[in-house]
């Protein structure tokens, strides 16, 4: 005896269970997200929302390593040394580590943080080159494919005391003897130097303009490099953002 036709409603009802069961297949599969038209439709033609991780979505930031050159010992506390006073600010009010030494980083000084790695060259300004390029190729071993910029922090001469100016790598030295070293052996690289200005005397002999670079700060010009770190960590964090 032959089975009874089965009704329109069954037949309906068999097509959106098969549909049903192709629906959490993809969900399972793809993690796929469906609107309400796509589960009213009675069409076999699915059309789902993929899921996008917003992870995937937002650009990782770009890790800094954060160099500042200057001259050890005695001529620490002057205005040559512009560049590790306030990176030594910064790493303050940051809350990072101490600077300790470091044999891995070309025995400078340094201070890792969440954000950003602060390293201060132990050497004569002069000759800053193959500390800072040292530190760098340790960075790039330690970075483990992350995208990363080496960024350079010095005193800047013609500047008035305090000002922030950021400019390439490759931007002229200025007669500036420590940016010559380090862009002799970085030449080709893709770098950036932020300048904080220390004035300058009124004589324009190197005689004068040496002892001016190389005396020790009064409270008020320290307060006002000091005080830089804050525009400095503004322009690193930009920097960061690429």
């Amino acid at each position: 005896m032959s089975q009874p036709n089965s009704s329109p409603k069954q037949n309906q009802d068999e097509k959106l269970t098969r549909k049903q069961r192709r629906q959490l297949r993809l969900q399972h599969d793809f993690s796929l997200t469906l609107t309400s038209s796509d589960t009213d439709n009675d069409s076999d033609t699915i059309a789902p929302l993929i899921h996008i991780p917003e992870s995937l979505t937002m650009a990782s930031p770009i890790r800094l390593l954060v160099c500042s050159i200057g001259n050890p010992g005695p001529y620490i506390n002057t205005l040559h040394s512009a560049g590790h006073t306030v990176l030594s600010a910064l790493a303050s009010s940051l809350s990072y580590p101490p600077f300790q030494k470091s044999r891995a980083y070309a025995n400078g000084l340094l201070s890792q943080g969440s954000d950003f790695t602060f390293w201060q060259s132990g050497s004569q300004m002069n000759v800053s080159g193959p500390g800072v390029a040292s530190a760098w190729r340790q960075f790039e071993k330690e970075s483990r494919g992350e995208d990363i910029r080496l960024v350079v922090v010095h005193d800047e001469l013609e500047s008035a005391l305090g000002q922030v100016k950021v400019r390439p790598g490759s931007a002229s030295a200025k007669g500036h003897n420590g940016l010559k070293s380090i862009g002799e052996l970085m030449a080709g690289k893709d770098y950036v130097r932020i300048g904080v200005g220390i004035g300058r005397p009124e004589s324009r002999e190197k005689r004068d303009v040496a002892d001016y670079v190389l005396r020790k700060m009064s409270g008020v010009e320290r307060g006002k490099i000091e005080a830089a770190a804050g525009k400095v960590e503004v322009e690193l964090r930009r920097l960061c953002q690429g």
